[in-house]
């Protein structure tokens, strides 16, 4: 972790600021869960999320990148192929603000100021990523998941996604990201307040995991940028 750590903060801030483009959109999509209740599907949204996102052109292979993201969060172990978990029957349903800061790699130059055709290619995204959730906890005399509270946790972003210039103004790109908590109370498996201490379920060993699935469209404007310092 601390490896990762000192590898974004380089790719964030070893470059020199030249003359950029800058990009600013709507992102829309879906949200799963992959944690102790529910499915174990990696991609299989089943609630909404929007959001903005914003990023600023550094080089054609490089972008600074952030996200501001609304999300709904459920999952039921009715849905589940596990049958252990459908006979559990758990289910929660809850809401997080996510933000998130980091840089996107292009695999291909993106270049949006050349006269030739128009860049499209897959791209990779990474960084830092808060995110303000419902929390929940077991309640062993009900037998259900309730909501406890709200909290700020942290998570790592692995995004794959693939862009295309539609216009002289507007890049549309499709994405899959997951995102690695370091939380555990997600879906109330290992819940953080005090009054639930003593009560947890499934593998308490390995954190929560959510992923977002979506389309994004940004408008590019602001002068022609100087690759120069790349």
């Amino acid at each position: 972790m601390r490896y990762f750590t000192v590898l974004i903060l380089a790719m964030l801030f070893g470059v020199e600021a030249n003359s950029q483009t800058y990009e600013i959109g709507l992102y829309a999509g879906g949200s799963n869960f992959i944690g102790d209740v529910g499915k174990s599907n990696y991609i299989d949204p089943n609630a909404l999320v929007l959001g903005g996102i914003a990023k600023w052109n550094r080089s054609p292979r490089h972008a600074f990148r952030a996200t501001l993201l609304y999300a709904n969060l459920q999952a039921s172990d009715l849905e589940s192929d596990d049958l252990r978990r459908q006979n559990r029957g758990y289910q929660f349903s809850g809401s997080l603000i996510e933000g998130s800061l980091g840089i996107e790699y292009t695999f291909w130059d993106f270049d949006m100021h050349t006269s030739f055709n128009r860049p499209a290619s897959p791209y990779l995204y990474t960084g830092f990523t808060g995110f303000y959730h419902d929390s929940f906890a077991l309640d062993a005399v009900e037998n259900e998941l309730v909501k406890t509270d709200r909290e700020l946790d942290l998570a790592i972003p692995m995004v794959l996604g693939f862009k295309a210039q539609v216009s002289s103004s507007f890049v549309l790109a499709v994405e899959v990201g997951a995102r690695y908590t370091f939380a555990d109370n997600l879906d109330g498996s290992f819940p953080g307040d005090e009054a639930y201490d003593n009560v947890s379920f499934g593998n308490i060993n390995n954190k929560d995991w959510y992923m977002f699935s979506g389309m994004t469209i940004t408008y590019t404007f602001g002068r022609q940028p100087c690759y120069c310092g790349f």
